[in-house]
């Protein structure tokens, strides 16, 4: 006999948990999730242990249920801002989650170790066996297709004799490296210079292979609680006014690193790439004192003797050990519908927020009936790769704001959210109310600029 379930959830990573958990919280539906890890946490359980989230635990995770204590670190290169939840209290979190919400609540079955093969039959990488669903619906909560690189080989050749590790690999070494290069210029690629300089390694023994220079977000803008007014709202408020007076896309980048909204790793250089990475200045400090940055573009092959790039190759230092940090953990894919016919695919409708996304998709679904109507209100968008990037993707992130602000019922909805890091995660005062008013109206002007600037752009 086929299993029956309202909606069949393939995926249960943190945008699968987040749709079940507002759809178990607002409906009577019955869901069935399905993934080929044997736990929930999705990339999680692959990630490197080192990894931390890049933003306060408290915009991550489910809408129901808080991730952290709320905490405000008091040493190391994140003091004096919230907490970041580490690798391990991701994926316990998750699992707490499953096993003490989700699966308690009685109208929710969980299928681990099976890969979905369509067409609403899955099966279990350990049994073989298959099974076949009957669902109303299908969510995809794959599609964002997040990889990290203990997940697949190198993108490049490596010679045998060259020793080419993911960032996984770094907490487990027992021999010393003479010398290390870091390949990426990510925010994995970040977090292993990090933690290469965090255990002390000379800053003159790291090469870092830099194909693209990144603007970065300075984390200190990006606060909840008691820090929201002095973080978010003044932060977005200042980058608003930054967009709405600038005259050229340079004098809008320009104007936005001027009130300290983006961070970059060489003055010297104006960066190409942006995707959403934080960095706190104490972290940025660290990275700069790396000096051997290669700029030659990417890495096309690895030998024991020289590392060959687009943009040329140069020598490699004896017993080098590399770190591949080069998997596209937010890869830009194309948007689709988020509502075509019974399918949902889950994608962010803000920009690199995908919990939050996912949560509001699930609120969707549960209130509004017609596929248009939804889709309306959940318009994609990709996640930015260049810096022009920046401009579509706050534009189409203001877009949809301005979109929900239409209607009462989202925005009740919106300010009762754990996870939308742009209103409090308490009830509003009436200063924070005015405030975000504001922002609504600064907002709009923005993006009638950012429409005239993208014209010049692109």
């Amino acid at each position: 006999m086929a299993l029956k379930a309202d909606y069949l959830v393939v995926g249960a990573g943190a945008m699968g948990m987040a749709f079940i958990d507002v759809l178990i919280s607002e409906t009577d539906a019955t869901v069935l999730l399905v993934d080929r890890h044997h736990q929930p946490g999705g990339h999680w359980n692959d990630a490197y242990p080192f990894v931390r989230l890049h933003q306060p635990s408290s915009f991550y995770g489910v809408n129901s249920r808080k991730l952290g204590d709320d905490k405000i670190d008091s040493a190391g290169w994140n003091e004096g801002l919230y907490e970041l939840a580490t690798n391990n209290e991701v994926c316990a979190y998750f699992d707490h989650v499953l096993h003490q919400q989700l699966l308690s609540s009685g109208r929710m079955e969980y299928f681990p170790m099976c890969n979905y093969v369509g067409d609403g039959q899955f099966v279990s990488s350990l049994s073989g066996k298959v099974h076949d669903v009957a669902a109303e619906k299908v969510v995809d909560a794959t599609y964002m297709n997040v990889t990290v690189p203990s997940m697949r080989a190198p993108a490049f050749p490596v010679d045998p004799m060259a020793k080419c590790v993911p960032p996984n690999d770094l907490p487990k070494l027992s021999t010393l490296a003479s010398h290390y290069t870091v390949i990426g210029a990510g925010k994995t690629g970040m977090d292993s210079c990090l933690f290469l300089l965090a255990q002390g390694v000379d800053p003159d023994r790291i090469s870092w292979i830099m194909p693209r220079d990144s603007w970065l977000l300075d984390r200190a803008n990006w606060q909840a609680h008691e820090l929201f007014n002095e973080s978010i709202v003044r932060s977005f408020s200042r980058t608003l006014d930054a967009i709405a007076e600038s005259e050229s896309v340079a004098d809008l980048f320009r104007r936005i690193e001027g009130c300290g909204q983006l961070l970059r790793i060489d003055d010297e250089i104006e960066p190409t790439m942006y995707r959403c990475a934080t960095v706190t200045r104490a972290e940025l400090a660290q990275l700069k004192r790396i000096k051997d940055i290669i700029r030659l573009g990417r890495v096309n092959r690895i030998e024991t003797d020289r590392i060959m790039l687009d943009g040329g190759e140069i020598e490699a230092v004896p017993s080098t050990l590399y770190v591949d940090c080069t998997a596209d953990g937010l890869e830009k894919r194309d948007a689709k519908p988020v509502f075509l016919d019974e399918c949902i695919t889950l994608q962010s409708l803000r920009t690199c927020q995908q919990v939050f996304s996912a949560a509001f998709i699930g609120h969707v679904e549960s209130v509004y009936s017609d596929n248009t109507t939804k889709n309306e209100l959940c318009t994609p968008v990709p996640h930015p790769d260049t810096d022009v990037d920046f401009l579509i993707t706050m534009l189409a992130t203001l877009s949809n704001g301005a979109r929900w602000a239409e209607d009462a019922e989202l925005q009740a909805w919106l300010f009762n959210s754990r996870l939308d890091g742009f209103t409090p995660a308490d009830t509003p005062t009436p200063d924070e109310v005015q405030a975000l008013g504001q922002l609504a109206v600064t907002g709009a002007i923005a993006a009638d600029r950012l429409q005239k600037l993208l014209a010049t752009a692109q």
